[in-house]
Protein backbone atom coordinates (compact mmCIF):
# COMPACT_ATOMS: atom_id res chain seq x y z
CA UNK A 1 0.00 0.00 0.00
CA UNK A 2 1.23 3.36 -1.43
CA UNK A 3 0.69 6.87 0.52
CA UNK A 4 -2.77 8.01 -0.71
CA UNK A 5 -3.47 11.71 0.17
CA UNK A 6 -6.28 14.31 -0.78
CA UNK A 7 -5.49 17.78 -1.88
CA UNK A 8 -7.45 21.03 -2.48
CA UNK A 9 -6.72 24.08 -3.12
CA UNK A 10 -7.62 27.59 -4.12
CA UNK A 11 -6.10 30.91 -5.47
CA UNK A 12 -7.64 34.19 -5.44
CA UNK A 13 -6.73 37.54 -7.07
CA UNK A 14 -7.27 39.82 -4.04
CA UNK A 15 -9.39 43.29 -3.73
CA UNK A 16 -6.73 45.14 -4.58
CA UNK A 17 -4.13 43.79 -7.20
CA UNK A 18 -4.94 43.94 -11.29
CA UNK A 19 -3.43 40.52 -12.00
CA UNK A 20 -2.73 37.20 -10.23
CA UNK A 21 1.13 36.80 -9.65
CA UNK A 22 0.06 33.74 -7.49
CA UNK A 23 0.59 30.13 -8.51
CA UNK A 24 -0.94 27.18 -7.56
CA UNK A 25 0.42 23.82 -8.46
CA UNK A 26 -1.51 20.07 -7.39
CA UNK A 27 -0.04 17.49 -8.71
CA UNK A 28 -1.81 14.35 -6.64
CA UNK A 29 -0.43 12.15 -9.62
CA UNK A 30 2.81 12.75 -8.34
CA UNK A 31 1.87 13.32 -4.14
CA UNK A 32 3.88 16.93 -5.54
CA UNK A 33 2.70 20.40 -4.30
CA UNK A 34 3.49 23.75 -4.59
CA UNK A 35 2.59 27.68 -3.82
CA UNK A 36 4.63 29.95 -5.28
CA UNK A 37 4.31 34.13 -5.08
CA UNK A 38 5.43 35.85 -7.71
CA UNK A 39 7.05 39.20 -8.49
CA UNK A 40 8.58 42.18 -10.49
CA UNK A 41 5.51 43.39 -11.78
CA UNK A 42 1.83 42.05 -13.22
CA UNK A 43 3.24 40.03 -16.21
CA UNK A 44 6.73 39.06 -14.66
CA UNK A 45 5.80 37.73 -11.60
CA UNK A 46 3.14 36.06 -13.40
CA UNK A 47 5.82 34.40 -15.07
CA UNK A 48 7.73 33.86 -12.21
CA UNK A 49 5.78 32.07 -10.36
CA UNK A 50 4.45 29.65 -13.38
CA UNK A 51 7.36 29.07 -14.58
CA UNK A 52 8.82 27.45 -11.43
CA UNK A 53 5.41 25.63 -10.18
CA UNK A 54 5.98 24.13 -14.41
CA UNK A 55 9.94 22.90 -13.70
CA UNK A 56 8.96 21.17 -10.44
CA UNK A 57 6.15 19.26 -11.97
CA UNK A 58 7.50 18.44 -15.07
CA UNK A 59 10.79 16.91 -12.90
CA UNK A 60 8.73 14.48 -11.39
CA UNK A 61 6.45 13.82 -14.06
CA UNK A 62 9.29 13.44 -16.65
CA UNK A 63 12.78 12.74 -15.51
CA UNK A 64 12.25 11.61 -11.57
CA UNK A 65 14.86 8.68 -12.37
CA UNK A 66 17.51 10.98 -14.34
CA UNK A 67 17.17 13.72 -11.65
CA UNK A 68 17.79 11.24 -8.79
CA UNK A 69 20.95 9.47 -10.68
CA UNK A 70 22.67 12.43 -11.81
CA UNK A 71 25.34 12.54 -9.25
CA UNK A 72 26.60 16.01 -10.91
CA UNK A 73 23.80 17.98 -9.34
CA UNK A 74 24.19 16.47 -5.42
CA UNK A 75 23.88 18.98 -2.80
CA UNK A 76 26.16 17.11 -0.19
CA UNK A 77 23.33 15.59 1.89
CA UNK A 78 21.34 12.18 1.89
CA UNK A 79 18.06 12.46 1.43
CA UNK A 80 14.89 10.36 0.12
CA UNK A 81 14.55 10.45 -3.95
CA UNK A 82 11.44 12.56 -3.53
CA UNK A 83 13.50 15.09 -1.53
CA UNK A 84 16.51 14.86 -4.08
CA UNK A 85 14.14 15.55 -6.80
CA UNK A 86 12.50 18.31 -5.44
CA UNK A 87 15.63 19.95 -4.42
CA UNK A 88 17.14 19.88 -8.06
CA UNK A 89 13.56 20.90 -9.31
CA UNK A 90 13.98 24.10 -7.57
CA UNK A 91 17.03 24.70 -7.93
CA UNK A 92 16.69 24.44 -11.83
CA UNK A 93 13.63 26.60 -11.53
CA UNK A 94 15.61 29.15 -9.83
CA UNK A 95 18.13 29.19 -12.70
CA UNK A 96 15.62 29.09 -15.45
CA UNK A 97 13.89 32.14 -14.06
CA UNK A 98 17.21 33.86 -13.83
CA UNK A 99 18.39 32.86 -17.54
CA UNK A 100 14.70 34.31 -18.85
CA UNK A 101 14.54 37.72 -16.57
CA UNK A 102 18.60 38.32 -17.79
CA UNK A 103 17.55 38.06 -21.46
CA UNK A 104 14.12 39.58 -22.00
CA UNK A 105 14.15 43.49 -20.37
CA UNK A 106 10.43 42.87 -20.09
CA UNK A 107 10.79 39.94 -17.54
CA UNK A 108 13.81 41.80 -15.77
CA UNK A 109 13.77 41.49 -11.89
CA UNK A 110 10.90 39.27 -12.15
CA UNK A 111 11.12 36.56 -9.30
CA UNK A 112 8.99 34.16 -6.80
CA UNK A 113 9.14 32.55 -3.34
CA UNK A 114 8.16 28.78 -3.68
CA UNK A 115 6.88 26.23 -0.94
CA UNK A 116 6.53 22.74 -2.19
CA UNK A 117 6.47 19.10 -0.48
CA UNK A 118 6.51 15.84 -1.85
CA UNK A 119 4.88 12.51 -0.16
CA UNK A 120 5.77 9.01 -0.49
CA UNK A 121 5.30 5.64 1.98
CA UNK A 122 5.64 7.75 5.58
CA UNK A 123 7.46 10.66 4.80
CA UNK A 124 7.43 14.58 3.72
CA UNK A 125 9.91 16.50 2.24
CA UNK A 126 9.39 19.92 2.20
CA UNK A 127 11.20 22.84 0.46
CA UNK A 128 11.20 26.67 0.44
CA UNK A 129 12.30 29.71 -0.84
CA UNK A 130 11.20 33.10 0.56
CA UNK A 131 8.22 33.85 2.81
CA UNK A 132 5.85 31.62 1.54
CA UNK A 133 4.53 28.89 4.39
CA UNK A 134 4.24 25.51 5.21
CA UNK A 135 1.77 24.32 8.15
CA UNK A 136 0.90 21.32 9.63
CA UNK A 137 -2.68 21.62 10.78
CA UNK A 138 -3.55 19.97 14.32
CA UNK A 139 -6.16 19.08 16.49
CA UNK A 140 -5.53 22.42 18.75
CA UNK A 141 -2.92 24.51 17.00
CA UNK A 142 -1.49 25.62 14.28
CA UNK A 143 2.31 24.38 13.78
CA UNK A 144 4.02 26.22 11.39
CA UNK A 145 6.85 24.20 9.43
CA UNK A 146 8.77 26.98 7.91
CA UNK A 147 10.86 30.11 8.62
CA UNK A 148 10.42 33.04 6.26
CA UNK A 149 13.20 34.35 4.56
CA UNK A 150 12.19 37.81 5.29
CA UNK A 151 14.22 40.93 6.66
CA UNK A 152 11.51 40.55 9.39
CA UNK A 153 12.54 37.33 10.30
CA UNK A 154 15.92 38.30 10.14
CA UNK A 155 15.56 40.95 12.91
CA UNK A 156 13.23 38.73 14.64
CA UNK A 157 15.67 35.96 15.18
CA UNK A 158 18.16 39.25 15.98
CA UNK A 159 15.88 39.95 18.29
CA UNK A 160 16.07 42.97 17.53
CA UNK A 161 12.59 43.48 16.55
CA UNK A 162 9.66 41.84 18.41
CA UNK A 163 6.55 40.39 16.86
CA UNK A 164 5.03 43.51 17.92
CA UNK A 165 7.06 45.72 16.25
CA UNK A 166 7.13 43.59 13.32
CA UNK A 167 3.55 44.12 12.29
CA UNK A 168 3.88 47.44 12.02
CA UNK A 169 7.57 47.36 10.58
CA UNK A 170 8.48 49.57 6.65
CA UNK A 171 10.43 46.37 6.00
CA UNK A 172 7.44 43.64 6.77
CA UNK A 173 7.16 42.86 2.72
CA UNK A 174 11.07 42.93 1.98
CA UNK A 175 12.13 38.68 1.29
CA UNK A 176 15.58 37.79 1.35
CA UNK A 177 15.53 35.15 -1.03
CA UNK A 178 13.68 34.27 -3.38
CA UNK A 179 13.88 32.38 -6.96
CA UNK A 180 15.25 34.44 -10.22
CA UNK A 181 16.76 36.93 -8.81
CA UNK A 182 20.37 35.63 -8.00
CA UNK A 183 22.06 32.99 -10.35
CA UNK A 184 22.08 30.67 -7.54
CA UNK A 185 20.14 29.78 -4.95
CA UNK A 186 20.24 28.48 -1.24
CA UNK A 187 17.23 26.18 -0.76
CA UNK A 188 16.08 24.96 2.73
CA UNK A 189 14.53 21.90 3.29
CA UNK A 190 12.86 19.60 6.11
CA UNK A 191 12.22 15.81 6.07
CA UNK A 192 8.87 14.53 8.53
CA UNK A 193 7.10 11.81 8.82
CA UNK A 194 3.79 11.57 8.67
CA UNK A 195 0.70 9.47 9.21
CA UNK A 196 -3.14 8.77 8.48
CA UNK A 197 -4.89 11.79 9.37
CA UNK A 198 -2.73 14.27 8.91
CA UNK A 199 -3.26 17.44 7.55
CA UNK A 200 -0.99 20.20 6.27
CA UNK A 201 -1.41 23.56 4.38
CA UNK A 202 0.93 25.84 2.13
CA UNK A 203 -0.12 29.28 1.54
CA UNK A 204 1.33 32.65 0.17
CA UNK A 205 2.21 35.77 1.97
CA UNK A 206 -1.28 36.95 1.19
CA UNK A 207 -2.73 35.29 4.02
CA UNK A 208 -0.06 34.75 6.67
CA UNK A 209 0.92 38.16 5.80
CA UNK A 210 -2.15 39.79 6.95
CA UNK A 211 -3.17 37.07 9.78
CA UNK A 212 -1.30 35.97 12.73
CA UNK A 213 -1.34 31.96 13.15
CA UNK A 214 -3.84 31.61 16.11
CA UNK A 215 -6.18 34.01 13.80
CA UNK A 216 -5.56 31.37 10.67
CA UNK A 217 -6.25 28.20 13.37
CA UNK A 218 -9.49 30.16 14.22
CA UNK A 219 -11.00 29.96 10.79
CA UNK A 220 -9.62 26.97 10.14
CA UNK A 221 -11.33 25.23 13.21
CA UNK A 222 -14.65 26.13 11.37
CA UNK A 223 -14.60 23.91 8.92
CA UNK A 224 -14.94 21.35 11.25
CA UNK A 225 -12.91 18.69 9.95
CA UNK A 226 -13.59 19.13 5.80
CA UNK A 227 -10.36 20.38 4.30
CA UNK A 228 -12.32 21.06 1.12
CA UNK A 229 -14.20 24.27 3.09
CA UNK A 230 -10.65 25.46 4.40
CA UNK A 231 -9.51 27.55 1.14
CA UNK A 232 -12.43 29.38 1.11
CA UNK A 233 -12.70 30.18 4.28
CA UNK A 234 -9.34 31.61 4.59
CA UNK A 235 -9.54 33.31 1.34
CA UNK A 236 -12.70 35.47 2.56
CA UNK A 237 -10.75 35.92 5.96
CA UNK A 238 -7.85 37.76 3.92
CA UNK A 239 -10.33 39.70 1.44
CA UNK A 240 -12.75 41.00 4.42
CA UNK A 241 -9.51 42.15 5.96
CA UNK A 242 -8.80 44.53 2.46
CA UNK A 243 -7.61 41.93 -0.02
CA UNK A 244 -4.64 43.54 -0.61
CA UNK A 245 -2.35 40.83 -1.99
CA UNK A 246 -3.56 37.73 -4.16
CA UNK A 247 -3.76 35.07 -1.76
CA UNK A 248 -3.17 30.99 -2.31
CA UNK A 249 -4.10 28.20 0.13
CA UNK A 250 -3.60 24.14 -0.53
CA UNK A 251 -4.47 21.84 2.28
CA UNK A 252 -3.48 18.23 1.90
CA UNK A 253 -4.59 15.60 4.20
CA UNK A 254 -3.07 11.96 4.36
CA UNK A 255 -5.39 9.20 3.80
CA UNK A 256 -3.08 6.82 4.06
CA UNK A 257 0.38 5.71 4.32
CA UNK A 258 2.67 2.70 4.23
CA UNK A 259 5.28 2.38 6.75
CA UNK A 260 9.20 3.16 6.17
CA UNK A 261 12.39 3.00 8.19
CA UNK A 262 13.39 6.73 7.01
CA UNK A 263 13.68 9.25 9.78
CA UNK A 264 13.27 12.93 10.04
CA UNK A 265 15.70 15.37 9.72
CA UNK A 266 15.11 19.51 11.22
CA UNK A 267 16.03 21.99 8.84
CA UNK A 268 19.16 22.52 7.03
CA UNK A 269 19.65 24.98 3.84
CA UNK A 270 21.48 23.42 1.30
CA UNK A 271 24.38 25.80 0.01
CA UNK A 272 24.17 27.70 -3.42
CA UNK A 273 25.21 26.11 -6.78
CA UNK A 274 29.22 26.42 -7.68
CA UNK A 275 29.75 27.69 -11.14
CA UNK A 276 30.54 24.36 -12.95
CA UNK A 277 27.34 23.01 -11.22
CA UNK A 278 25.15 25.96 -13.06
CA UNK A 279 26.68 25.05 -16.21
CA UNK A 280 25.42 21.61 -15.84
CA UNK A 281 21.90 23.47 -14.71
CA UNK A 282 21.85 24.99 -17.77
CA UNK A 283 22.17 22.19 -19.64
CA UNK A 284 19.77 19.97 -17.93
CA UNK A 285 17.06 23.41 -18.53
CA UNK A 286 17.52 22.56 -22.33
CA UNK A 287 16.01 18.81 -21.36
CA UNK A 288 13.11 20.25 -19.29
CA UNK A 289 12.07 22.92 -21.76
CA UNK A 290 12.02 21.10 -24.75
CA UNK A 291 9.45 18.58 -22.85
CA UNK A 292 7.53 21.67 -21.24
CA UNK A 293 7.05 23.11 -24.90
CA UNK A 294 5.71 19.51 -26.17
CA UNK A 295 3.17 19.76 -23.43
CA UNK A 296 2.40 22.94 -23.85
CA UNK A 297 1.93 22.26 -27.78
CA UNK A 298 -0.56 18.92 -26.44
CA UNK A 299 -2.03 21.51 -24.32
CA UNK A 300 -2.71 23.63 -27.20
CA UNK A 301 -4.45 21.44 -29.84
CA UNK A 302 -8.51 21.14 -29.46
CA UNK A 303 -10.14 18.32 -28.06
CA UNK A 304 -11.17 17.15 -31.76
CA UNK A 305 -7.46 17.29 -32.89
CA UNK A 306 -6.49 15.15 -29.63
CA UNK A 307 -9.10 12.17 -30.42
CA UNK A 308 -8.81 12.10 -34.08
CA UNK A 309 -7.00 9.22 -34.97
CA UNK A 310 -3.74 9.50 -37.50
CA UNK A 311 -5.06 9.05 -41.06
CA UNK A 312 -2.42 6.34 -42.05
CA UNK A 313 -4.47 3.65 -39.11
CA UNK A 314 -7.58 5.03 -40.51
CA UNK A 315 -6.70 3.69 -44.03
CA UNK A 316 -5.06 0.66 -42.54
CA UNK A 317 -7.91 -0.48 -40.74
CA UNK A 318 -10.68 -0.11 -44.00
CA UNK A 319 -7.95 -2.01 -45.89
CA UNK A 320 -8.40 -4.38 -43.48
CA UNK A 321 -12.14 -4.57 -43.19
CA UNK A 322 -11.94 -4.73 -46.90
CA UNK A 323 -9.77 -7.68 -46.77
CA UNK A 324 -12.40 -9.84 -44.24
CA UNK A 325 -15.48 -8.56 -46.63
CA UNK A 326 -14.07 -10.17 -49.74
CA UNK A 327 -12.33 -13.58 -48.06
CA UNK A 328 -16.00 -13.82 -46.87
CA UNK A 329 -17.97 -13.36 -50.48
CA UNK A 330 -14.75 -15.62 -51.66
CA UNK A 331 -15.88 -18.06 -49.14
CA UNK A 332 -19.16 -18.23 -50.19
CA UNK A 333 -18.81 -18.28 -53.99
CA UNK A 334 -16.96 -21.23 -53.62
CA UNK A 335 -19.58 -23.42 -51.73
Amino acid sequence: MSLVCKAVGKTDIGLVRTGNEDYLQLDPQNNVFAVCDGMGGHAAGEVASMTAAEIISTSFSHFQRELVEDETLAFGRTVPDTGTILVKSIRLANREIYNRAQTDSALSGMGTTVVALSLEADYMSIAHVGDSRAYKIEDRQLVQLTTDHSWVQEMQDSQRIDLSEADVSVGKNVITRALGVRHDVEVDYRLLKVKAGDKFMLCSDGLCGFADNDEIFDVIKRAEGNIEKIPDLLIKMANDRGGMDNVTVAVIEIEKVEESPIEECETFTVSAESPELLKIEDLWLQKINTKRQEIAEMDDKSPAEKKTPDKKVILAIFAGFCIIVLLFIWMLMSK
